[in-house]
Order: structure tokens, then sequence, then C-alpha cells
């Protein structure tokens, strides 16, 4: 057997033996389920979906969940459920676009300040503070009001307030890997500075990244229709769930269904990922692994 294909061996073991911890545990394999099936319903809406979701139709207002509208309909006669299916491939595409956005912006500055240290590191991480010092949802509130309304104000003002957590992530993990032996090997043969933070650091980092951000995209789902409930995220008529939950408040005692189910789908993600992210922790860092 040639080195390769050792090399290949060893890896695919490496893969079965992390879906068996992932599997073993009942809880993160919940999440892994309830995760694969919100990719499902966001990958197959079209399909899906039993109705247009933006089609009014005022002679079918309020109807309770039955064969025709498994969900109901809502005050202006729309298909819950169709707003729900669809609502699925907005909510966790603002959730995935923010963390990106980021992940990009917060490992850049991460790894500069963890690897340059003295002031620079000193500047950076007060600046990271000052943002880190307002209640999350309240700067996302204050920057896409300032921006306007809208699902690309969301996902900007999302994206600053969540940067410095993977800064200061990224800063942390930098912090514990650049005085190894390896990296001081680099620096002696000539690696520059940007070459040792791709090379040798970043990918120190991408277990760590993988956990945080599985944990916080059921977050900033939450935080998405916190803002579309409030007004200043998805406007009407899109099917966004926090839209939906905010639609139906003011008819919740008699015509329950209009908040309750896309309520339900925010619970459902939110919970989804947080397992999910609880298991690759245990299978991404060695010294969590249990048993």
């Amino acid at each position: 057997m040639t080195m390769s294909q050792t090399e290949e061996t060893g890896r695919f073991r490496e893969l079965r033996y992390s879906f068996h911890l992932l599997l073993s545990n009942p809880v993160s394999t919940v999440g892994a389920v309830g995760v694969a099936f919100l990719f499902t319903v966001m990958i197959l809406a079209p399909i899906l979906a039993t109705h247009d979701p933006i089609a009014i139709n005022l002679t079918g207002r309020f109807l309770p969940p039955s064969g025709e509208h498994f969900f109901g309909t809502d005050h202006l006669g729309r298909d819950i459920y169709s707003r729900v299916v669809w609502g699925a491939r907005i909510s966790l595409s603002v959730g995935f676009i923010t963390l990106i956005e980021a992940t990009v912006i917060g490992t850049i500055i991460g790894l500069i300040a963890g690897y340059k240290g003295g002031w620079v590191d000193s500047v950076i991480m007060r600046i990271t503070d000052v943002f880190l010092a307002f209640p999350s949802i309240i700067l996302a509130l204050a920057v896409a009001a300032a921006l306007g309304r809208g699902l690309t104000s969301v996902m900007v003002a999302l994206g600053i307030t969540w940067w410095p957590l993977y800064a200061r992530l990224i800063r942390g993990q930098t912090l514990s890997v650049r005085e190894e032996q390896y990296i001081e090997g680099a620096r002696l043969s000539g690696a520059g500075g940007l070459r040792i933070m791709l090379k040798h650091i970043l990918p120190n980092c991408i277990a760590a990244l993988i956990v945080q951000i599985s944990m916080d995209v059921g977050f900033t789902i939450l935080a998405a229709a916190s803002m579309g409930f409030l007004g200043i995220g998805a406007q009407n008529p899109s099917p966004e769930w926090g839209l939906q939950c905010a639609s139906g408040a003011k008819y919740l005692v008699y015509q329950w269904w209009i908040s309750t189910f896309p309520g339900l789908a925010i619970f459902l993600s939110v919970i989804s990922f947080n397992l999910l992210g609880d298991g690759l922790r245990d299978i991404l860092d060695p010294r969590l692994r249990r048993g």
C-alpha cells in the first residue's frame, strides 16, 4: 500500500469514527436530524409548498389547520404552511450569510491581533471590547435602523454584531499556538508572517470555528426573526418567520396558528443547531470526548 493510500485510509477511519461519535450521542443525533430536515425543507421548498406563499385570498381568511391548509391561513388568506416552508430558505440563508461575514472579518482581525501582539493586539482588543460592551440585539437594531429596513440591513447589522466574538476566539487560538516549535521552525525557514498565519495557524483554528458557527446559526436565525418581528428586518409580503410571528401576534388568542407554526420553526432551528454544535464540539475537541 502506497503512502497516499495509507493517508486516505487513515482519513476514512477518522471520518467514520467521527460519525460514530456523533451518532452515539442521542442528543447530537437529534440535532443532526433536525438540521438535515431544515436543509431538506430549504432545498425542496418549491416542491414541498402547496400554495403560493404570497398569494392573497380574502375569502379564505383565518381558516384553521385542515387538509387543504395544513397550518391554516392568516389574516390575508395566505397559506401558512407554504409560508413557513419558504421561510426556511430565507431564515437559513440570513443565518449563514451573516456568519460568513462575521467569520471572515473576525478571523482576519483575530489572526492579526494574536500573531502581532503588543500594541497592535491591545488596540484591536480595545475596539473589540467597545463592540462587546453593547447588548448584541440593541447594537444590531441600531445599525439596521440606520441602514434602513430589509434583509440586507439585517445581515450587515448582525455581521457587525457577531464579528467580535470570532475575533476573540481566533485571537485566543492564535496565542495558544504561535509559540509552538513548528511555528518557530517556519520563521527560521524564512516564512513570512502572512504565510505562517494562513498555512500554519489558521488550520489549527478550523475546528473551533466549525463548533462556534454551528452553535451560532440558530442564534442568528433567532436574532433575524426578532428584528423581523419588530418591523426592521424582512418586509411584507416576505414569508420570513419573524415577520409571520409579528403579523399573527394580535390574533394569537383566537387564531393561534398564525404565529404558532412559524414560532415552532424558529424553535426547531435554534435547538437543532445547538444540539449539533454540542456534538461537533465533542468530536473536534478530544479533551471533551465522552467515554
